[in-house]
């Protein structure tokens, strides 16, 4: 009893600290990776049409037509997972959600939405990814009980086709949190094939907080997704995904709406800081594959943790030198 008892103190901290299932984190405990060989897997990345309105019946069907046939491109392809932007099936327009609107942008109206068909395409995702055996993972709405606004989330739909685990975003925009969407609170991490994944969503590549989190949470890849609502603001986004990677040492896919793929397609970045893997950049629907090799040997990652550890402390010259002037030159 003890024993059993403690394992499921320990699973239930896991889950806690890393956003993980209970069957996920109680799978990693009694079943560690073993982080000593190379590990790899094939990744899909994919920018979507944008679908804004979710009054519209016939654009969330064609929105979750369109991801599905990049989900059997994807597994032609040979991917083992496949990742899409913020709001695959329908991303909602403020303007179009607004109770003010469209001239004024105010508390959404989320009795506009169209749940029951989100939910078909949502079951028919799913049995499709079960079919092909694909892991899944894309945005969506996710719906809470009244009063409560829905939560901006990122679904991740197993190879079994059962959801796995949600990430809901968390640094929300001020119109996000204002008007439309409850934020979310734990970072996410799931394994397949022994590569451990994390989430972010939105405009979470401002914050370089998530991103230096998921590396203490030994994360291989982050999955980030987010609208391209607008070109404008894309070639931002894809440095600050570049630069996540280069300074956290690990693989990032991401993944936007085709029409910012003009400026910025959706891609996979190494750990190097450069593109492995870009969609088109011509605003149309399209996947690209990478290999995500883990290996264990880069000395990057822990030496960077190690100086962040007050490695330097002790080399620290007592007084500084700038503050002599007769030191000035």
């Amino acid at each position: 009893m003890t024993k059993n008892g403690n394992l499921k103190r320990r699973v239930r901290a896991r889950a806690a600290k890393t956003g993980e299932s209970y069957t996920s984190a109680l799978r990693h405990i009694r079943q560690p990776t073993d982080t000593s060989a190379i590990r790899s897997i094939r990744l899909a990345v994919g920018q979507t049409s944008l679908f804004d309105d979710p009054r519209d019946i016939s654009a969330l069907r064609a929105g979750g037509r369109e991801m599905r046939s990049l989900m059997e491109e994807a597994h032609n392809a040979g991917a083992r997972l496949v990742h899409f932007p913020e709001g695959a099936i329908c991303s909602p327009n403020k303007r179009i959600m607004s109770a003010n609107g469209p001239r004024e942008i105010g508390p959404s109206d989320w009795a506009k939405f169209e749940w029951a068909t989100l939910r078909d395409e949502l079951n028919l995702t799913s049995q499709l990814a079960k079919e092909l055996q694909l892991w899944t993972v894309f945005g969506s709405v996710h719906q809470l009980t009244t009063p409560h606004q829905p939560h901006n989330s990122l679904y991740v739909i197993s190879d079994r086709g059962e959801l796995v685990t949600r990430y809901d975003e968390r640094m929300l925009s001020n119109t996000k949190v204002s008007f439309m969407y409850s934020p979310g609170r734990t970072p996410v991490t799931f394994d397949v094939g022994g590569v451990r994944f994390g989430c972010a969503l939105g405009m979470e590549t401002h914050y370089p907080e998530i991103f230096t989190e998921y590396e203490r949470l030994d994360v291989d890849c982050v999955l980030f997704s987010t609208t391209g609502e607008t070109p404008s603001a894309a070639s931002g986004f894809a440095a600050e995904v570049l630069g996540h990677a280069a300074s956290n040492t690990y693989w990032i896919s991401y993944a936007a709406h085709a029409p910012q793929s003009i400026v910025a397609p959706s891609g996979i970045a190494a750990p190097n800081g450069q593109w492995k893997a870009l969609c088109t950049a011509d605003g149309g629907a399209a996947i690209t594959v990478a290999d995500i090799v883990i290996e264990p040997e880069n000395p990057a990652r822990p030496w960077r943790r190690k100086a962040r550890a007050q490695l330097y402390v002790p080399h620290q010259v007592a007084n500084d030198p700038r503050s002599d002037t007769r030191n000035l030159f």
